[in-house]
């Protein structure tokens, strides 16, 4: 997932890092810290928030971090619940802070599955949901979980590192996307965006956002050399992490002038480029009989099978097969191609690629984030390449 910096954000970064503000305290980055707090507003509005506490972080998984440590004070005791596709660093992140979990079956789409979740009871304190895996894209039901949470007094986090700013474009008839489940992001009780994936910027720019300012008394740190200059609010105060970079608050605040987060301009189309692509390279392998599509894109990441249309096979082969394409297509020397794998596994074993017999627990197939708006030229290139893979493989 490589997405180049908007060249803005590239010159503001550089800009900024010539005096290197540090954003923990406004005596080490007062211009840059305020830039923090208006382009930390700006992602709040967009998910809807009409109130906000939230600052930058060095990645999504820090973001993350901070929330799960936020959830686990607030409902001390109680597990944390989240699918079998959702990202890696909360399991991570939950045995560092040493909170249980409740690890939950997703739907034959990748989503999370509600009806299971609707099957916990008490020892549930958090929910996370997923606007978007970092594998398939798989959007989980957003409104039903938060109707869900409510009635049982659970409480949400919305991991929209990946996903989040395609809620810019998620009432777009043309986008083909569930307009409900992102405009129930409004709901939740905090908000992970990684700025330096959909945003534009530079490694490492994750956001985190919470809809209740309260939450803020939870952060108890203090020094004796800091935090003296002013009695306005330091970012520092509100954030697990101390020196971060004030040149990441000055790159996104710059392109959110030249891209504003908007649908019919600025950021929106930039996004609506990246999902028609998917859409596009999906109904191109579709109408083929050479590639079977794991799941129906729903953000702009697509996933295919080396197999025909309706083949019986094993995951075996397929996972040979998808090997064997992979390694010849990196190497064409004329013409190579650069996609990924994903090892579909887990919860969605028997919920997707129905005609595969598994064998092995696991099968891999090749994955492609069509994350950059030129992709949309390449898509019949792209899908062409894989349907390549008879003449490799048998």
């Amino acid at each position: 997932m490589l997405k180049p910096p908007h060249p803005v954000a590239l010159a503001a970064y550089l800009t900024a890092a010539r005096i290197n503000p540090n954003n923990h305290a406004l005596d080490g980055g007062p211009a840059t810290a305020a830039l923090e707090q208006e382009a930390v507003a700006q992602l709040a509005q967009m998910f809807g928030y009409q109130t906000h506490l939230g600052h930058l972080t060095s990645s999504g998984t820090i973001a993350n971090l901070e929330a799960l440590w936020v959830a686990s004070r607030l409902h001390p005791g109680k597990r944390i619940a989240f699918s079998s596709e959702a990202h890696y660093t909360h399991a991570r992140m939950c045995e560092v802070l040493g909170i249980e979990t409740a690890v939950l079956p997703v739907d034959a789409g990748g989503r999370l599955h509600v009806e299971a979740l609707a099957k916990c009871g008490g020892e549930i304190g958090t929910v996370v949901v997923t606007p978007g895996t970092t594998a398939a894209g798989a959007v989980d039901d957003v409104y039903a979980v938060t109707n869900l949470a409510h009635e049982r007094g659970w409480r949400v986090h919305a991991d929209a590192a990946y996903g989040g700013f395609f809620t810019l474009i998620a009432a777009l008839p043309e986008a083909e996307m569930n307009h409900a489940s992102w405009a129930a992001l409004a709901a939740c009780d905090s908000i992970v965006v990684d700025p330096h994936k959909h945003g534009l910027q530079p490694y490492g720019c994750g956001c985190v956002l919470f809809a209740d300012p309260s939450v803020g008394a939870l952060y108890k740190h203090d020094s004796p050399y800091t935090y003296f200059t002013s009695r306005d609010l330091h970012l520092g105060e509100i954030s697990l992490e101390c020196s971060r970079a004030g040149a990441a608050a000055a790159a996104l605040w710059t392109t959110l002038r030249v891209l504003p987060l908007r649908a019919h301009e600025g950021l929106g189309p930039v996004l609506l480029a990246c999902r028609r692509a998917a859409i596009a390279a999906c109904d191109r392998a579709d109408e083929g009989a050479l590639l079977t599509s794991v799941v129906r894109p729903e953000l702009d990441i697509i996933a295919l099978a080396p197999m025909r249309r309706g083949e019986r096979a094993k995951a075996s082969t397929v996972s040979a097969r998808t090997e064997t394409l992979f390694t010849n297509l990196m190497r064409d020397r004329e013409r190579p191609f650069y996609v990924a794998k994903w090892r579909v596994g887990g919860g969605l074993i028997g919920n997707v690629l129905p005609t595969v017999e598994w064998d092995q627990v696991g099968c891999t197939v090749l994955r492609s984030v069509l994350m950059k708006p030129e992709h949309g030229a390449a898509v019949d290139d792209v899908v062409a390449a894989l349907e390549r893979w008879p003449s490799l493989s048998e």
